[in-house]
């Protein structure tokens, strides 16, 4: 008892202390200090094609020009002494333009400019289809720059330093871009150098995807231009040749870097992750029995023919496999296609066409989905797309024709990488960001996870080809560590759940 009386006195002593520190505790973080580090943000010019312009459900429109990845860059820029950003916007939020007038603006060589696509629900399901009315952005209508955004839909890295591409009187011929049209400096003005001209002291460069792009979404029926140096040559969905694109990049990144400019390049992604590669199975014919056995017997005669050729040592046993056609009772009937690589037997039998069953290592461009099933003839129920009818080359991207993909990827990569290092340039490695995006996907704050999954996704728009803008805005994001890392800046992120993942009107 002695002990407790004579620990009272500290007991009171230790309830003083607690009395006297009983401020609530703040625990608000100290603010963030931002910094341009040692780049000047001060004049931002943003260079590139559908990507950068932001593009998306397959229309430039101005919701989807204001959550570009630049439009983002520069409000995290603007935070560190960053300039005003100004965009070429679409007159309205539909996407459609008029050129002359005419609402037909698929002219040969130039992108086509239609409505941005909706989600609409009909009996048959959602599917992908153009929003109602008529867009209000004239081409002719020139606007007066300059520009931050130089992002040119449609464009491949030769055309931005191509004189003429915004000349309205190029349209007609395919020698300029419709978007370009309504904002370059004059008919004989290029991309790149209506960019330079602004003297940015700081840009963004990604550019290069359609070189490639264009040849896959295709289904790889353009040519392989790898050796011919001369673009001028080069159809709309050709492959680039690889030091043609070297050569381009690099006098690109001469005019930018000329008044020592800071920048940010990124690498390609590979083209055949994305939804547009990956939604359409190799396998989505049903047939019942009686079908299924009518068909059998209608190519008979085709295996009949291939067979009687391997016995004569023309293909081999396992090119008889892969041609050989057969249909089942049931779900999961492979479509059929025209493959140009397979051995031409046309000069012993004229019947005997470049034609097979598609397999998994096949890839049906997403547009396929539409047309598998439709009628050849209408007036023939059983000229059956995908069927009875091979698809042509332009719906399928065969294991070949994607082996030259990825091998005029690779090339312009190496490049890509080769020159941020000589410009000494931050680096961004979206082909690496891209593939996470379609293989694990990317957490949110808010615990949901943004995938490439078509549709459902929110990383893609409804075209499978270019980001939605919560998809832009992850982009941005790996542009500014890319940035940060190189220039010691210290700058916001960009939050992607304040952007869709889907327009759903």
């Amino acid at each position: 008892m002695k002990k407790l009386y004579a620990l009272l006195p500290f007991l009171g002593l230790f309830l003083i202390a607690c009395e006297e520190d009983s401020t609530p505790i703040d625990n608000t973080p100290d603010p963030i200090e931002y910094t341009a580090g040692t780049a000047d943000f001060s004049n931002y010019v943003a260079v590139g094609n559908s990507l950068t312009a932001g593009f998306s459900d397959n229309a430039l429109f101005r919701a989807g020009q204001e959550a570009s990845f630049p439009n983002m860059l520069a409000a995290s820029f603007a935070q560190v002494g960053g300039g005003s950003f100004e965009i070429p916007f679409m007159a309205d939020n539909l996407g459609g333009a008029t050129i002359g007038g005419e609402t037909d603006a698929n002219m040969d060589g130039s992108p086509d400019i239609g409505n941005r696509l909706i989600l609409a629900f009909a009996a048959s399901g959602p599917a992908p289809t153009p929003v109602a009315g008529t867009g209000s952005t004239e081409i002719t209508n020139k606007l007066s720059g300059p520009f931050n955004n130089m992002g040119v839909p449609g464009s491949k890295s030769y055309e931005l330093l191509a004189p003429g591409y915004g000349s309205l009187a190029g349209l007609a011929i395919g020698a300029a871009n419709p978007y370009f049209v309504r904002f370059s400096s004059g008919e004989s003005a290029t991309v790149i150098g209506d960019a330079a001209a602004q003297n940015p002291s700081f840009f963004s460069l990604w550019t290069g995807a359609n070189d490639v792009l264009l040849y896959a979404t295709g289904g790889g029926a353009g040519i392989d231009q790898a050796g011919n140096p001369d673009p001028s040559s080069y159809a709309r969905n050709d492959l680039t040749d690889p030091m043609v694109f070297a050569g381009s990049l690099d006098a690109i990144l001469q005019a930018l870097t000329a008044n020592g400019a800071d920048g940010v390049i990124a690498n390609l992604p590979n083209v055949t992750d994305i939804p547009y590669f990956t939604t359409v199975p190799h396998n989505p014919v049903p047939l019942d029995e009686a079908t299924a056995t009518l068909l059998n017997g209608a190519y008979g005669a085709y295996n009949a023919g291939l067979a009687q050729l391997q016995q004569l040592s023309v293909i081999t046993e396992d090119e008889l496999t892969q041609r050989t056609i057969t249909f089942s009772p049931g779900e999961g009937n492979a479509v059929v296609i025209i493959d140009e690589d397979l051995t031409d037997l046309t000069g012993f039998n004229p019947a005997l066409i470049n034609m097979r069953q598609a397999t998994a290592e096949d890839l049906l461009v997403l547009t396929a989905s539409t047309f598998i099933g439709t009628l050849a003839n209408p007036a023939d129920p059983t000229s059956i797309n995908g069927v009875a009818v091979p698809l042509a080359d332009r719906w399928v991207l065969t294991p070949e024709e994607q082996t030259l993909v990825e091998n005029a990827l690779a090339a312009y990569n190496q490049t890509i990488q080769a020159l941020a290092t000589a410009y000494d340039l931050a680096f961004v490695d979206a082909n690496s960001l891209l593939n996470e995006l379609k293989a694990t996907g990317f957490v949110q704050a808010d615990g949901s996870l943004v995938t490439a999954d078509f549709a459902t996704g929110g990383g893609f728009s409804l075209d499978g080809v270019h980001p939605s803008p919560r998809g832009y805005a992850i982009l941005a994001n790996a542009f500014l560590e890319a940035i940060e890392d190189k220039y010691g800046a210290v700058l916001p992120d960009v939050e992607p759940l304040n952007y869709t993942g889907l327009y759903i009107n």
